[in-house]
């Protein structure tokens, strides 16, 4: 299987304007190519590969002497990425989907990495805490953990605040954790974060709440300046500090309750939630709730690890879900006010999320056919 390993690099000054160089050669090839491909579809009806394109680099290069700086394997890398990015787009197009999502051209702030893709060649580390980059020289790097198994590939990227990161893909060998009979059905909610069908609950933490007054703050400070000066920019990355430490709390919170949840359990039922629909509700307040506590990015942290340690994760259909009652399956209509479920067929009565908990977990087990006690089927539905 493939992970990877993130690490924080600690260029120098020369170093960064060096990185960036390489950014924008990859940039620059990445549009030329987008439009040589929409050129000659529009004008001639044809359809141009990635070995079309990557034939046309010397010509490119030969018409802008600056990016001859470029690396050359780094460029081609662009290249694969833009081919991908049409074969998404025709993909959803034969698909009937409504978002197509046609290949963009890409503005300096909008392209922030790029791929080496060998090793030998391309980059090695140094002992003494660098690692040597073509094209860029000798950077610090922070290996806060040791690297597994073979480098397949490094990607250079940089973040909205400015800071460098080296990302190593690595092949390493899967390893099953030990065999357990729990199983759990998981709702996710906004009042608690998730509930589990053993009672179990998983406390909702406000992000964005933490750093809301600061976001305002700044916010309107950034108004009061002009586009483009200096100032401006200033507080642009403030701003971008203050959203980045909100996205850390909650991934950092996503990644420590999903390892949790597949360290302990053998089976994870979820609801198969339509995020972006739900989030279209007219209620701002619900809106951003749903947004911050971003439910899809713990759903999908949990299938990965799942499928790295031989646990299964399914997601079902939450259809009535809240509505009917575990006990005796008939349904028990109620609105969002109300927190009890009570049964008046039964009289079964519990928190309406452990109840839905409940629920999801006999959907699951339904869909699997048993109690799956061997490797995952799959990391997904």
């Amino acid at each position: 299987m493939r992970i990877t390993f993130k690490y924080r690099l600690n260029p120098s000054p020369a170093q960064r304007a060096a990185l960036q160089r390489q950014l924008d050669c990859c940039r620059f090839v990445y549009n030329k190519a987008l439009e040589a491909r929409k050129t000659a579809y529009e004008e001639r009806q044809e359809s141009l590969s990635r070995y079309d394109t990557v034939t046309m680099i010397p010509q490119w290069k030969a018409e802008n002497e600056w990016i001859k700086e470029g690396h050359a394997q780094a460029m081609q890398e662009a290249l694969t990425r833009l081919d991908l990015a049409f074969r998404a787009f025709f993909r959803r197009v034969k698909s009937g989907e409504k978002e197509t999502g046609y290949p963009r051209f890409r503005g300096r702030g909008w392209y922030d990495s790029f791929t080496y893709p060998q090793e030998k060649s391309n980059w090695r580390f140094l002992d003494n805490g660098r690692i040597r980059l073509s094209k860029i020289g000798d950077v610090k790097i922070v290996l806060h953990r040791p690297l597994e198994g073979q480098c397949k590939t490094l990607t250079l990227r940089r973040d909205r605040v400015g800071n460098w990161h080296a990302c190593f893909s690595c092949q390493v060998e899967t390893i099953f954790l030990p065999l357990t009979d729990k199983v759990v059905g998981v709702d996710l909610g906004l009042t608690t974060f998730a509930t589990m069908s053993d009672g179990t609950k998983i406390n909702r933490q406000r992000w964005m709440r933490q750093d809301a007054k600061d976001i305002a703050r700044l916010q309107r400070k950034k108004e009061a300046f002009a586009k483009g000066s200096s100032q401006r920019r200033k507080v642009m990355r403030a701003l971008c500090h203050a959203y980045e430490r909100a996205a850390n709390r909650r991934k950092n919170f996503a990644h420590q309750e999903s390892r949790k949840l597949v360290n302990e359990t053998q089976f994870i039922a979820f609801e198969k939630l339509d995020i972006a629909e739900m989030q279209v509700t007219g209620n701002k307040t619900i809106s951003r709730g749903i947004a911050d506590v971003a439910w899809g990015q713990f759903v999908q942290f949990t299938a990965y690890k799942a499928a790295n340690a031989g646990r299964t994760v399914t997601l079902v259909n939450p259809r009535g879900t809240t509505q009917m009652c575990s006990g005796c399956r008939e349904i028990v209509p109620k609105n969002l006010s109300v927190r009890l479920h009570d049964c008046p067929h039964c009289g079964l009565k519990l928190n309406r999320d452990h109840n839905a908990a409940l629920n999801i977990l006999a959907l699951g087990l339904q869909s699997m056919g048993s109690i799956p006690r061997s490797s995952p089927v799959n990391g997904g539905e």
